[in-house]
């Protein structure tokens, strides 16, 4: 089940109009919570235009919240690491329970004292988001308790057109997987929302679910033109620069370089001391640079949460979006770690548990360490992508 309310049928708005569900809700179907007792999944992206949280604005709307809880990184998004803790909304003083870390029988409980589940987090546009995943675990315990699910949705920040890169399978044991958590190509142009209505179909969830749209938001239009603030989704997620090149840079945690994690540019570089960057151009197929700028560049990071090389200056290469209608970063990454593996073929490797669950599998990483070329990758990935088109087109509502 879900909501196409008046605003998101009618024509869309002005670019620069577009309102997230938290307003659409509270203005136009506040139907569905009137007199409920209100659970809330979001962090520090659940806010309206004017930058004021889904708490705030439902408080103040007269609502009922009862429950917060937090999925990685936290309530406030701030926190960067495993295990964290429930606690409590110092502003408001509920509840915080965290379903990355805290106690999940203290959230179970807290959501049987709850009529309705309300979720607003911002995902990325890319597979390795753990978001979706601890949004349909909650979904699954809410249909356990008979409790109906509000998503709240958001505009995907990188446009809902483009699918890229290769798609996971079915995972043999979904529910214990947290990245890569649907069968979505690298970069899959979904909203939260609908990778919830995904999420509730394929993986047999049966939540009663309502998605409220985000109104004025049509599937072309990237973050830079909603006119919604920008919020870092995760801390190492500084701009829409990085989101852009995130569904295929992200491959890189699995190796032994640099993503630029302690810097203000993650995903936006990758370093080691030992790359030859200019060798590495120059391996670049022509193909893999459309749309985007790739120069040798040398940084830094300082404190990396991903603990590679902190302290050390790096050889890098920085990449800047120069067309973003033709821009694949998925095919960059392929062709990246293909030149790179031949121009380093002594010093380059790959943590093969990482970067395969990052690829939905080994084959990926097979094909590189058997010399397959990025076009030959490339093509691989073709028939997948088409049939994830198709499976997709039921899931949309924009």
């Amino acid at each position: 089940m879900w909501l196409l309310g008046s605003i998101a049928c009618a024509a869309p708005a002005a670019r620069g109009q577009v309102r997230p569900g938290i307003e659409v809700l509270v203005s136009d179907s506040a139907h569905l919570i009137a007199g409920k007792r209100l659970g809330l999944l979001t962090n520090h992206t659940g806010i309206d235009r004017q930058g004021r949280r889904d708490v705030d604005v439902l408080l103040t709307n007269g609502q009922r919240p009862r429950a917060l809880f937090s999925p990685e990184h936290g309530f406030r998004g701030t926190e960067d690491r495993p295990g964290l803790p429930d606690g409590v909304d110092s502003a408001t003083g509920l509840p915080i329970y965290s379903l990355y870390g805290g106690s999940r029988a203290a959230a179970r409980a807290a959501l049987d004292s709850v009529d309705v589940l309300v979720i607003d987090l911002q995902d990325i546009g890319a597979r390795y988001y753990t978001y979706i995943a601890t949004a349909a675990s909650m979904m699954r315990d809410a249909a356990r308790a008979g409790k109906r699910v509000i998503v709240l949705d958001r505009p995907d920040p990188i446009g809902g057109r483009e699918v890229q890169g290769n798609v996971r399978a079915q995972a043999a044991n979904p529910d214990s997987v947290l990245v890569g958590f649907l069968p979505v190509p690298m970069r899959h142009g979904m909203t939260f929302g609908e990778l919830a209505r995904m999420a509730n179909d394929v993986r047999g969830i049966g939540a009663d679910l309502i998605v409220v749209p985000a109104a004025g938001w049509d599937r072309g239009m990237r973050f830079d033109k909603t006119g919604l603030p920008w919020v870092k989704p995760s801390p190492n997620m500084p701009d829409l620069e990085s989101a852009l090149h995130y569904p295929g840079i992200c491959l890189f945690e699995g190796t032994n370089l640099s993503v630029g994690r302690g810097t203000s540019f993650a995903f936006q570089v990758i370093g080691a001391p030992w790359l030859d960057a200019d060798s590495v151009r120059r391996r670049l197929p022509a193909a893999a640079l459309a749309g985007v700028e790739v120069t040798s560049t040398v940084f830094t990071p300082r404190t990396p949460t991903d603990r590679k090389y902190d302290g050390v200056e790096l050889n890098g290469l920085r990449l800047r979006v120069t067309d973003v209608e033709r821009y694949d970063p998925t095919r960059l990454a392929v062709a990246l770690l293909a030149a790179i593996r031949a121009a380093h073929p002594a010093v380059f490797q790959f943590r093969a548990e990482s970067f395969d669950g990052l690829a939905a599998g080994p084959d990926l990483r097979r094909a590189l360490e058997a010399g397959q070329s990025a076009p030959e990758i490339w093509v691989t990935w073709e028939d997948g992508l088409n049939r994830f088109r198709s499976v997709r087109a039921k899931y949309l509502l924009y």
